[in-house]
């Protein structure tokens, strides 16, 4: 049974490959290496041409660019040293961001048709939970889905 499985996913995969960039309805709930944002020169570019959406805690910067990526976007996590001293906390809060945007990413995949880079900041000074981090999240992906479509019309 479990061969099956396999081979179904590599058909859907293979389909979802050929269909392009607006095919996403069967893709799977992960970040993978090629949807984080590495190239120093686009997070470069990024901070200098980019546009900014803030929903507090969160500060997205965008731009639309063409990216080696075959997915329609790849982001960036960071978290401020002068906030937070601890690399631990660093780590903690840029892995619940990288979570709330895997889970929310969808969203994004389904109304984007051009190539996007985009860098997620967190602001605050002190942790929020993830279930106001998530909510936060949806927030500024729903806000930039509609400065996204604004500009495209």
């Amino acid at each position: 049974m479990w061969f099956l499985k396999r081979i179904i996913s590599k058909i859907l995969k293979k389909m979802v490959i050929s269909a392009g960039l607006r095919m996403f309805v069967l893709m799977r709930f992960t970040l993978g290496k090629e949807e984080r944002l590495k190239s120093k020169k686009l997070i470069g570019r990024l901070y200098e041409e980019g546009k900014v959406i803030k929903v507090f805690p969160l500060r997205m910067v965008y731009i639309q660019t063409e990216h080696t990526s075959k997915f329609p976007a790849q982001v960036g996590v960071s978290v401020p040293k002068r906030n937070f001293k601890k690399a631990v906390d660093r780590n903690r809060i840029k892995r619940l961001l990288r979570e709330t945007y895997r889970k929310e990413k969808h969203t994004i995949y389904e109304t984007v048709d051009k190539p996007y880079v985009f860098m997620i900041s967190y602001l605050a000074r002190d942790e929020w939970k993830y279930a106001d981090l998530e909510h936060k999240m949806k927030k500024l992906l729903t806000q930039f889905i509609t400065e996204v479509t604004q500009d495209e019309k």
